[in-house]
């Protein structure tokens, strides 16, 4: 089979004009960024806030394997399905990061026949939204050491900085750095370091923002410091917050381009669903549901990670409700759950099948317990055996969940109409949706009813440290916040060694950190990376661009 960018570069897309037409947006509302990628102006939000939402479905995954799952290619496709079914559909995703594009993971928008276009831009630099979180990220950071060396009238605590620098890469040289050496001409010299830039908490605001006010709002709430009296320094006591919004004026501007089978896909935002909440923006996803009358999303990594953000943060943010959860899977990840190396997956396995499979049923479970019907979507592989599908499909239906199996990577939408026709069968049921925990809740007792009732935790540990940034966070005030947990993707636990479905097993929180703009409190849980590092063989090795353009080993 062809490789993902070379499907891309074949395929016949059409000007993004017409692409907008078959949703009700006329060229007055966009902005075009070449002849394949636009923006949608924000003032046409006006026109469409009274009208009624389409159906919102959500997609996620069991726990991410080196087999891999196809989250994303089953997002595309399903929502290009939806629209070989006459239905007026939009998929609604996040940005890629530069970061994992040129390290381990690879691109983010989709593979096989079920992809958005121009997948090369959209990978790359896009229409530069990551550019401006990052510009705006460090010039915050650059004010504030700028205060510092000119006087610190603030007088700002130089050991309490806690506003890091950023960068869309992976580069964990950067993890740990002094800043400031070379004599006074050169700034206080500190330790200090860098994320990248889809950890910023500017990402997040950006993600979570209703409108440019808000976003407004939210950054100038921002914490960079603490004083020597341990009063919390904002971006607003910078005096910096008109010129950090000044720097979003285009970013915040949903994007708008297409599936290879025409399909409108808004894409906008793009913070990590391991160390931010994994959900693309707001703004998109309520555009997208006045627009159509099927929005597929997507939340990132697993379901205790992505989907737990997206359900009790984006969702209590938003006052949205999805009307469907799709669990994608494959025999093979299951497999590897079950113990079986990667080596020998394509080898029939009904023990290890069933071992495995108990990391699927605790995700149908919590999707069940959020009171949202759950759809399995079973993402084929050549290699699956006939046995091994039908255990597949009959214990999903032993728990009450919906099944289909997916081809939409080597079919596109055509492989995956099954599949949304029991996401169909499932929006349409009646749902009760409930949050994990409610607003009034201590923070400790939010981190434990995620922890037992998502990961199945029996309980939670705190380090001194931790329980001294939870005393100061509860003085401060921010007891009511939401909460944000940061860990690994690859366990249901905080330890990515504990595949399948660890069970008698605590968590221990490291570090609590204030967004106090976003507007939750980041819960770290082991030993999570803010700033990740490049694999031996980076992807970046294999990439190139030729005399004429032609762009090669992006995938």
């Amino acid at each position: 089979m062809k490789t993902d960018v070379e499907i891309a570069q074949e395929a016949k897309i059409s000007p993004i004009k017409e692409i907008a037409k078959k949703i009700g947006i006329d060229e007055d509302n966009l902005e075009l960024y070449g002849k394949h990628k636009a923006k949608i102006s924000t003032e046409f939000w006006n026109e469409l806030k009274d009208r009624s939402n389409g159906k919102l479905i959500l997609v996620t995954a069991i726990n991410p394997t080196p087999a891999g799952e196809g989250k994303t290619t089953t997002s595309i496709g399903l929502a290009d399905a939806f629209s070989r079914r006459g239905f007026k559909t939009i998929v609604a995703l996040r940005e890629p990061s530069l970061g994992p594009c040129f390290g381990i993971k690879g691109g983010a928008a989709g593979g096989g026949y079920s992809q958005v276009v121009p997948m090369e831009d959209i990978n790359l630099h896009f229409t530069g939204d990551f550019h401006a979180i990052t510009t705006a990220h460090n010039l915050l950071a650059a004010v504030l050491d700028n205060h510092i060396h000119h006087g610190n009238e603030l007088k700002i605590d130089v050991r309490r900085v806690v506003w890091k620098r950023v960068l869309d890469l992976n580069d964990r040289a950067l993890r740990n750095v002094i800043v400031g050496l070379g004599g006074k001409a050169n700034g206080v010299p500190r330790e200090s370091g860098f994320d990248i830039t889809v950890a910023s908490e500017m990402m997040a605001i950006l993600c979570l923002a209703n409108d440019l006010d808000d976003l407004k709002i939210r950054l100038g709430k921002i914490i960079v410091a603490y004083d020597v009296d341990n009063k919390p320094i904002t971006a607003n006591d910078l005096n910096v917050t008109g010129a950090l919004t000044l720097l979003f004026k285009d970013a915040i501007k949903p994007n708008l381009v297409q599936t290879l089978e025409g399909t409108p896909a808004i894409i906008h935002g793009g913070p990590f669903a391991n160390i931010a909440h994994g959900c693309n923006s707001i703004m998109a996803t309520k555009y997208a549901l006045k627009l159509a009358d099927v929005v597929v999303t997507e939340a990132g990594f697993g379901a205790d990670l992505g989907a737990e953000k997206f359900l009790d943060i984006k969702c209590r943010f938003a006052n949205l409700k999805p009307d469907a959860v799709v669990i994608v899977a494959t025999v093979r990840a299951l497999k590897m759950h079950g113990g079986v190396s990667k080596n020998n997956l394509s080898e029939e396995n009904i023990d290890a099948l069933a071992k495995g499979f108990e990391n699927l049923e605790k995700h149908i479970e919590n999707v069940k317990n959020f009171g949202l019907p759950a759809v399995v979507a079973i993402n084929e592989f050549p290699t699956d055996t006939i046995d091994e599908l039908n255990f597949v499909e009959n214990r999903c239906r032993e728990l009450g969940a919906k099944v289909a199996r997916s081809a939409v990577f080597a079919e596109g939408g055509e492989g995956g109409i099954k599949l949304s026709e029991q996401v169909e069968s499932a929006f349409n049921q009646p749902s009760n949706f409930k949050l994990t925990y409610n607003d009034e809740m201590s923070i400790k007792e939010k981190i434990s009813a995620v922890a037992t009732k998502i990961y199945g935790a029996d309980g939670v540990d705190f380090t001194p440290t931790a329980q001294k940034q939870l005393t100061e966070i509860e003085q401060l005030g921010f007891e009511k916040f939401p909460i944000c947990i940061a860990k690994t993707q690859y366990s249901l636990s905080d330890d990515a060694a504990k595949i399948g479905r660890p069970k008698n097993f605590n968590v221990t929180v490291r570090e609590l950190k204030i967004s106090a703009g976003a507007g939750f409190i980041v819960v770290l849980l082991g030993n999570i990376l803010t700033m990740p590092g490049l694999p031996k063989k980076p992807a970046a090795e294999n990439m190139d661009i030729t005399i004429d353009g032609k762009i090669t080993g992006l995938f």
